[in-house]
């Protein structure tokens, strides 16, 4: 009879969700205090380094408060999947369990999180070279002769594709041309879960939208008054293709107008922040969609609303298997 193999220690990891300028961070750094954990970030504009102001990354005295990851940790012309991200983060998660720690991951963008509590298909990170020269042929066959190409190439994943969304087509089409495989295939593969001893706290801080929305344009004035344009016109001297997710972020195109002569200043601001309004309102809707109410938090923040926080997550560690 072989001997009993000894039980495995329970990984407990908290996140800290909501849509941009929610406060959410504010609160992931208040319960790293708390609990003696390390902030991993979860957004993917916040990973770039050229994106310090455009992204809201944590300023130096956040970052003295409490351990902080995965920002600002990789070039822009580098994409981050989120196959990659999730990558990193379980690194990062590992070396906290092994320190001791609780890892706090904090941020908005749904894909990440769901790589890291749902699991996500094995696909291979796709080169920025290749992104390019995929984008370059649809604009150069049109999206008609360029659809009839994947049907030929990857019948199965065309099969299940809207000709006219762009987006889809080019990442099915770039799978298919680093891989060899197509995009539907890959999904078949069994999924990358994290481990069954991984328990995940969740909280979803959505403040009421008229003040979510006011957040949002008082936080863009701020990041003008912080250097955004600074910021914008040396990502423009690195010369990145537009495909380069880093050009994507919020308010990179309205500011490179103005700084281009295109529009002026007030023009650019009012577009950011209805651009921000709305990819807030998007976040909204998605969480809204995939948390639980008991995980929604609609209220403002406030210390009463920060003590139930702290109880809740003391009995989630407690209560988490041994």
């Amino acid at each position: 009879m072989s001997a009993p193999t000894a039980r495995t220690a329970s990984l407990p990891v908290l996140i800290v969700a909501g849509p941009t300028a929610s406060g959410k961070s504010a609160l992931a750094l208040d319960m790293a205090n708390t609990c003696d954990g390390v902030v991993i970030n979860a957004d993917s504009m916040q990973v770039y380094k050229e994106l310090r102001v455009l992204s809201a990354r944590p300023d130096d005295g956040e970052l003295a408060r409490a351990p902080h990851r995965l920002y600002g940790v990789l070039s822009g012309a580098e994409a981050c999947s989120a196959g990659k991200w999730r990558e990193m983060a379980m690194a990062e998660i590992a070396e906290c369990h092994a320190k001791g720690k609780l890892p706090i991951i904090t941020g908005g963008t749904g894909m990440y999180l769901n790589a890291l509590t749902a699991g996500i298909a094995p696909i291979p990170d796709v080169p920025m070279r290749i992104r390019e020269t995929i984008t370059a042929e649809l604009a150069e066959m049109g999206h008609v002769a360029f659809f009839d190409k994947l049907k030929r190439d990857d019948p199965e994943t065309a099969a299940k594709l809207d000709g006219n969304n762009t987006q889809r087509m080019i990442r099915a089409a770039e799978v298919f041309a680093h891989t060899g495989r197509g995009l539907a295939s890959w999904h078949s593969e069994p999924v990358m879960t994290p481990p069954e001893n991984m328990f995940f706290k969740k909280l979803c801080y959505m403040p009421p939208r008229d003040i979510l929305y006011d957040r949002c344009n008082r936080r863009f004035d701020l990041m003008i008054a912080q250097g955004a344009l600074d910021e914008v016109r040396d990502l423009i001297a690195l010369n990145l293709p537009p495909t380069a997710p880093v050009m994507k972020a919020v308010g990179v195109r309205e500011l490179s107008s103005y700084l281009s002569g295109t529009t002026d200043l007030e023009t650019a601001r009012d577009l950011s922040q209805r651009e921000t309004r709305r990819y807030a309102k998007r976040q909204l809707t998605w969480f809204r969609h995939q948390m639980t109410d008991k995980e929604i938090i609609d209220t403002q923040y406030s210390e009463s609303l920060a003590d139930k926080l702290r109880h809740d997550i003391n009995q989630f560690l407690l209560t988490t298997p041994k």
